[in-house]
């Protein structure tokens, strides 16, 4: 029996899952900052902690994926998932308890765990759907990578409700929009109990783990991985923090902006295989590089409403095809790698945005907010700074500015203010809100001035971050144009299909012959 329908829409969800949990969850990022004190640095720490779990398991999943099957792996993602969501939601008791520190750990075993769920699902529907569609590998794994858009369109609006709601009712936490990622991982969990699974393509194809592993002395695939975290860099790395920019930029319209690109990649993943037709994946990817450096740039450079929208449609346009076109290269290119070529470029692009992404972008905000602001006021940076310096890799240290503090003075103080009464009322004690109330109550006296530059520093921190981060899509567009001309010597670019054995009796692998687990 045939069943590559629910074993594709089951490796969907698992994409719609990580889209949901990755869009609500940067749409969140000014609560946990303003709730739990903590600097663009810190939040893109934890952010990138997801992602950096993310990139090792799937590297780890793809050592064993062929051997154990996809079925097992599928259902402990489907189990770690929910177990991520327990972790997270303890945060604010924990924060209660134990204070920042241990608030901030909470909430990066959270990310971590869930980003490992989110890893060895990829390190699994990937090499899946190689296999039920052998011949059109680029084609369907760009619809299989329309579930992550689809995903993020929808956090989005759950997040842009959540973020409109929450003005008007009291009480309304962060925890319920997170929630909502259990919704698609329960379909996929369902599918995944229910069904059978194949073998994987390779393995059908008799190749051994040995030759898997001599795929990687090929300089062609090391050039791929070089710019696969690249492509980490820019798309996930930048998705973590651009509706939080965009914000800064257009107030009320960054999750707007962000719900908008995501419709664009959405859409637009549908029709890869008739584009890749008429240009080859390598061309797609050039030109996509170079859309996405235009792009980047456009977003900090335009101040006009109108033309903020159309820096992120160009962008867009730029990222949409990267990250499942590279899979698709490489699965077409080294089918013998099975599992194990799609896993590496999986994890590295995730650890690159884990890594560097997120919290580079982080650093830049940081670093270049603090200097506008030291620039216009150094009396207001005084007043808005951590206490502790930080670093990233051999970036200079320097002091961000406190998220808590900084959404203080962006309510004149309104929320702040009614927490102290509500702990008075029930007669609890909070230290981290008492020492904001106290810092207030002389920080206050000076707001009417403050205001305007903390806000111009921060926007100007966005921009220069997004500037910066366009350099690395204009270096992929010159590695991949060196590859088009590289192919272009060697007569063109060319898929390799594997083919097993002849099959005995009726078997199913999705397009090799093979039994099935």
């Amino acid at each position: 029996m045939n069943n590559n329908k629910p074993l594709f829409i089951a490796s969907f969800m698992t994409l719609i899952a990580a889209g949901v949990g990755f869009a609500i969850r940067g749409g969140i990022l000014a609560d946990w900052g303003a709730q739990y004190g903590f600097t663009k640095f810190e939040l893109g720490t934890i952010t990138g902690g997801g992602l950096v779990g993310f990139g090792i398991v799937i590297l780890l999943a793809s050592l064993i994926t062929d051997n154990v099957g996809y079925k097992p792996i599928l259902l402990l993602a489907f189990i770690l998932h929910v177990l991520s969501a327990l972790i997270t939601f303890a945060a604010t008791p924990v924060f209660e308890a134990a204070g920042k520190d241990a608030t901030y750990w909470c909430l990066y075993i959270g990310m971590f765990m869930f980003a490992v769920a989110n890893g060895l699902c990829e390190a699994v529907i990937n090499p899946l759907v190689a296999t039920l569609y052998p011949h059109k590998k680029t084609h369907y794994l760009n619809i299989l990578h329309a579930g992550w858009p689809g995903g993020l369109i929808v956090g989005g609006i759950v997040a842009a409700i959540y973020a409109k709601m929450k003005s008007s009712v009291p009480g309304l936490r962060w925890e319920y929009p997170m929630a909502v990622f259990l919704i698609p991982t329960l379909i996929y969990g369902f599918i995944v109990i229910k069904q059978k699974f194949p073998l994987s393509e390779a393995k059908s194809a008799g190749v051994s783990f040995g030759q898997m592993l001599m795929t990687f002395a090929s300089p062609l695939l090391i050039f791929l991985l070089l710019l696969q975290a690249c492509v980490g860099y820019v798309e996930l790395g930048t998705d973590s923090w651009i509706a939080s920019i965009t914000e800064s930029i257009l107030e009320g319209q960054g999750l707007l902006l962000f719900i908008y690109a995501s419709s664009i990649m959405f859409v637009l993943r549908f029709f890869a295989g008739p584009i890749v037709e008429k240009i080859n994946p390598l061309g797609l990817l050039c030109i996509s590089a170079c859309f996405g450096a235009v792009g980047l740039y456009m977003i900090g450079t335009f101040e006009a409403a109108v033309l903020v929208w159309l820096a992120m449609t160009v962008y867009s346009l730029g990222k949409t095809f990267l990250w499942p076109t590279m899979l698709g290269v490489v699965g077409e290119r080294f089918p013998k790698g099975g599992a194990l070529t799609m896993g590496a470029m999986g994890g590295i692009g995730m650890l690159s945005a884990g890594l560097l992404g997120g919290p580079g972008i982080g650093y830049n905000q940081d670093y270049y907010a603090t200097q506008k602001l030291e620039q216009l006021s150094p009396e207001a940076y005084e007043r808005y700074a951590v206490a502790d310096k930080s670093s990233f890799l051999f970036l200079p240290e320097i002091k961000g500015l406190d998220g808590s503090k900084v959404s203080v003075l962006k309510n004149d103080g309104k929320d702040l203010t009614e927490a102290v009464e509500i702990l008075k009322k029930e007669n609890k004690k909070d230290p981290s809100l008492t020492a904001l109330d106290q810092w207030w109550q002389g920080a206050e006296n000076f707001a009417k001035e403050d205001k305007p530059d903390v806000k111009e520093a921060g926007i100007f921190g966005g921009r220069m971050a997004l500037k910066c981060t366009a350099l690395v899509p204009l270096f992929m567009a010159f590695g991949y144009f060196i590859l088009v001309l590289y192919f272009r010597s060697k007569g063109g670019y060319q898929v390799e299909v594997l083919h097993g054995e002849p099959p005995v009796g009726e078997h199913y692998t999705g397009g090799v012959e093979g039994p099935v687990e």
